[in-house]
């Protein structure tokens, strides 16, 4: 652990551990001249205008525009905002953002009457297009999917409203996300070593592994405290989040914001629901999980911030970068040699921005711009958490880069539903190889907890998530106020349920609902757990069936959006309409538990 209160600034952070945003732009001048460029071809766009069914001719122009369009702005986001993240306290990079933020309103607005124009042409005059214009027939599935959205989308003039309406609308999203990046400071504590260390978002974790009870409790009430502090400014910035959802839900003629959020990928509320009714139904694993946990750390009481204490003592796991690149390499042989290639190309061509800096964005994430290699974003400190967050970002971007290879820019981005499949797949086939290379029974040990602690804090903490959305969403729906009260008694609440009665459910921790950013983007994080469902099932097939599941992986990160993430995975071997993959990767998580038992007990 970095100590001192000082991160390097970026400007001290080797080009080495840096990741190449050169690629998308060499120079800053370079963004200028593109942001402009896009500005003035926007007035190209806006003399479409009333004319796309004038003729298949015309139809076509105008869509290969707009894509033309679409990847430009792709660029000009993603460059922004990843310098912005580099530094969340560079003035000047904060400014580009804002600007391509701005942009991108302006754009849905200038292209906002495509949807509703494209309604308005008959079907068999859309198909006599497709015979007159080869070109168009790219587009079917595009089309399909708008038809199927017909009952909620609105005559041109009310869609340039609501595209309008987004810069707005971002707002909460957009001022949590200052706050909680560079505004909001966490005290200093003492470490186990008794030196001064400030408590930040990439350290959080790390302290809160610490052996030291001491230093585990300290960080817990440093960080929710903090936030208590700003509690009721937190609940209406969450809460207002929450109410312009309820805007656009209303003004397209949804039921609910979750069947919104969900239509946008076709996916069933069932899928919803079953997720967390299937959870509900083995919670008892979870309880079972908790009083092992409570055993094996030896406490009278366990508390919340006991919950990412190390179980297996006398195993130190300090991984060195360079280190945790060959152990993710060989730990997925298994999907075979080409992944193998590209993986070694993101790790040999500075994909990754490696190390936290001073201000820079907490977590991690992939991300990147059609046309360009994929990014990643790490805060790496070497423990084997952080081993794993190589694995899971590297997964996402490979899936990137295969959509990205295999797909025309219409259908290159993979739906969010999809999205933390390979990431988790990724994971799981690699701690399946650790375990299988290990006979020190304390390593072993300390490799299947980390295993149960993947599915506790993805499988059953995400769904706890979950279902605190789709509480608040629908208290909002109904009128009711969220207050700073209201939603730490949901959360407390949920707490106790989902951990049971061998924990102390600490007051803190009601508070942790107001620094979870995927709350600012509405029925996210579900996905995680049916993500990670999927993934187990897929990672189960590839290990034991070979090439022929490894082809339909590869043909599944192949996909993009050019078929509904549903009907994708289903071509894959997994049915998400269904508890079976819930239940299957609850499944695993009990003979976890009973190997666990079973090596402590021996």
């Amino acid at each position: 652990m970095t100590k001192g209160n000082n991160l390097p600034k970026r400007s001290e952070v080797k080009e080495e551990h840096k990741w190449a945003v050169e690629d998308l732009y060499t120079t800053d001048k370079l963004w200028e001249e593109e942001y402009d460029q896009l500005r003035s071809m926007l007035t190209r766009a806006t003399e479409y205008r009333g004319r796309l069914s004038e003729s298949a001719k015309v139809l076509l122009e105008f869509l290969k525009l707009s894509d033309e369009l679409s990847i430009m702005m792709e660029r000009v986001y993603v460059y922004a905002n990843q310098r912005y993240h580099e530094d969340t306290g560079n003035s000047k990079y904060q400014g580009l953002a804002d600007k391509a933020g701005v942009l991108i309103v302006q754009m849905d607005s200038a292209l906002s009457f495509t949807t509703p124009e494209l309604l308005a042409i008959p079907e068999n005059v859309l198909d006599q297009f497709k015979q007159e214009e080869e070109g168009l027939r790219l587009y079917d599935f595009y089309f399909s999917n708008i038809f199927r959205k017909k009952p909620h989308i609105l005559t041109a003039q009310m869609e340039e409203v609501l595209a309008d309406a987004g810069e707005m609308a971002s707002s909460p999203d957009n001022i949590f996300s200052k706050f909680n990046n560079a505004d909001l400071k966490f005290p200093e504590i003492e470490d186990e070593n008794g030196d001064r260390v400030r408590i930040t978002h990439g350290r959080f974790i790390q302290l809160m592994e610490s052996n030291d009870r001491r230093v585990r409790r300290n960080a817990f009430k440093g960080v929710y405290e903090t936030y208590e502090s700003f509690k009721n400014t937190l609940a209406a910035t969450f809460s207002s989040n929450l109410k312009q959802e309820l805007f656009f839900t209303k003004a397209r003629n949804y039921e609910s914001n979750l069947k919104k959020a969900l239509d946008n990928s076709n996916i069933p509320v069932e899928v919803y629901t079953n997720l967390i009714d299937a959870v509900h139904d083995n919670i008892g694993l979870m309880h079972r999980y908790v009083s092992l946990r409570k055993k094996l750390l030896g406490v009278d009481e366990l508390h919340m911030y006991d919950i990412y204490a190390p179980l297996i003592q006398d195993v130190k796991m300090d991984v060195p970068f360079e280190e945790a690149k060959r152990m993710v390499a060989e730990g997925l042989k298994p999907l075979g040699e080409e992944y193998q290639k590209i993986l070694q190309e993101g790790f040999n061509n500075r994909w990754i921005d490696v190390y936290e800096n001073e201000n820079k964005r907490s977590g991690a994430y992939s991300w990147g711009a059609f046309g360009t290699h994929p990014y990643v974003l790490l805060n790496y400190n070497g423990s084997l958490d952080n081993v794993f967050t190589l694995a899971h970002e590297m997964g996402h971007a490979i899936h990137s880069y295969y959509s990205d290879k295999v797909q025309p820019y219409i259908y290159a981005a993979y739906k969010i539903f999809v999205a933390e499949v390979a990431s988790t797949c990724n994971e799981a086939i690699l701690i399946d190889h650790m375990l299988k290379n290990t006979d020190d029974k304390l390593q072993k040990a300390y490799l299947i907890n980390h295993f149960l602690d993947k599915f506790r804090g993805t499988l059953f903490r995400q769904t706890m998530f979950a279902e605190f959305e789709m509480i608040t969403h629908r208290m909002v729906e109904e009128g009711q106020s969220l207050t700073a009260e209201t939603l730490c008694k949901i959360y407390h609440d949920l707490n106790e349920f989902y951990y049971g009665d061998d924990i102390v459910i600490d007051n803190e921790i009601d508070m942790e609902w107001a620094r979870i950013p995927h709350f600012y983007s509405a029925f996210y994080v579900y996905q995680y757990a049916t993500g990670y469902s999927a993934a187990i099932a897929l990672s189960r097939r590839i290990l034991h069936e070979g090439q022929p599941a490894i082809d339909d992986y590869i043909s599944f990160l192949s996909g993009g959006s050019s078929n509904y993430p549903i009907e994708l995975l289903k071509k894959a071997g997994v049915d998400m309409s269904t508890k079976e993959p819930v239940n299957q990767a609850l499944k695993l998580f009990e003979e976890l538990l009973d190997q666990m038992e079973e090596l402590m007990d021996n």
